[in-house]
């Protein structure tokens, strides 16, 4: 059997570490990359992905400059070369070139925020510095705007990237910030129309989590956008969808209707069916939905299944299940085995009664109930 993959293992280890060390040598004449790799490579074990990158910006912190303007420069100086600029999308660099965003936060945020912006600006050429943008959103956050309305027009798409990418609301991983989530929606208005994809789809992501706040606002912008034809039609499209995936499942009416997809719109729930019943935790089941329609209308389909819970209450979960355009006279048969995972690590199940609604559109237009045993002990 193969080892299980680790990703901080595949990220930090003799290899990567090397080549971090190479090039503060080669940036720096007298940087004792052996005594750095001595030192760093037995304190990865016991540490897990973000630990590893403190303890790497550690081992490598007391190899600089103690002032920190001196600092700055020598990691500058180190760097490796700027990423593909010619590229468009997927280029998020090497987490090993993180080091300076850490450092930038650590001795720059107090008293050299502006020199430490310059070392953020350098730095995400070579690895995304989002993480390390948001303290000092926090601490200065007149002046990082500032900073920020200066790199939405830079032809470097890592760095308007940043913009987006440091300033959502609800970054996976990262710090919280304070700022007002709609402040940044002034830097979106410019960014929504750039050439690179990888600077729309942070965009799209920032608007998701906006929609988690404020959906009307997204829903506003999104037709704003529309009006202004700033943004390749198909890209928008696109964008549009992407941004507005969590009210989709969500079932909203607004983002359902932009979309495309009527709330009432004329379709019949002709069956619902779930095979085997009752079904085993850590078994499987087959859904099947049988719609139709008087006319030709556009759906999306998906299923609820209703948790039970020890204390008589549930909890639901939204799957998705096909986007299809309804034809008179022409049922649309669908049909999905889903398995009840009895390991997994997000949701605990229960036996017990269970329901499963059929959605079109974000309506609900049935349900079934049906039993869950028990079976394997776990999650799902």
């Amino acid at each position: 059997m193969s080892a299980k993959f680790s990703l901080k293992d595949h990220l930090f280890n003799a290899e990567s570490l090397g080549d971090l060390a190479a090039e503060y040598a080669a940036g720096l004449p007298g940087f004792d990359a052996d005594g750095f790799l001595a030192e760093v490579l037995p304190g990865l074990q016991g540490r897990e992905l973000m630990q590893r990158l403190d303890w790497i910006a550690d081992c490598l912190q007391t190899r600089l400059p103690e002032d920190f303007p001196a600092m700055a420069a020598a990691l500058e100086a180190a760097m490796p070369p700027e990423l593909d600029p010619t590229k468009t999308d997927d280029d998020f660099g090497r987490f090993i070139h993180a080091v300076p965003g850490i450092l930038a936060v650590r001795h720059g945020l107090e008293h050299h925020r502006d020199r430490a912006l310059d070392l953020l600006e350098a730095a995400t050429k070579r690895f995304s510095m989002e993480f390390y943008l948001r303290p000092f959103l926090n601490r200065w956050p007149g002046e990082t705007l500032a900073r920020l309305d200066q790199w939405c027009l830079s032809s470097n798409y890592h760095l308007r990237r940043l913009v987006s990418e440091g300033t959502r609301p609800r970054l996976p991983w990262a710090k919280a910030i304070t700022l007002d989530p709609m402040v940044p929606l002034r830097f979106l208005d410019r960014l929504h129309a750039d050439p690179a994809r990888y600077v729309t789809r942070s965009v799209a992501n920032h608007l998701n989590d906006i929609s988690k706040l404020d959906p009307d606002r997204v829903l506003k912008r999104l037709r704003k956008w529309q009006k202004a034809g700033r943004q390749d039609a198909r890209e928008l499209a696109w964008m549009t969808k992407h941004a507005l995936r969590t009210l989709i499942k969500d079932g909203h009416p607004g983002a359902m209707e932009m979309l495309g997809y009527r709330a009432d719109a004329p379709v019949t729930l002709e069956a619902i069916t779930i095979t085997p019943d009752p079904v085993a935790i850590g078994g499987r089941a087959v859904i099947e939905i049988v719609l139709s329609a008087a006319e030709a209308t556009p759906v999306l389909v998906d299923y609820l299944i209703w948790f039970h819970k020890p204390n008589g209450a549930e909890s639901c979960k939204v799957f998705k299940l096909k986007q299809a355009v309804l034809t008179p006279d022409a049922p649309l048969r669908l049909s999905k085995t889903h398995v009840f995972k009895g390991n997994a690590t997000t949701f605990t199940l229960h036996p017990g009664p269970h329901r499963i609604s059929a959605q079109v559109n974000g309506r609900i237009l049935g349900e079934m109930g049906f039993a869950l045993t028990a079976g394997e002990t776990g999650q799902a």
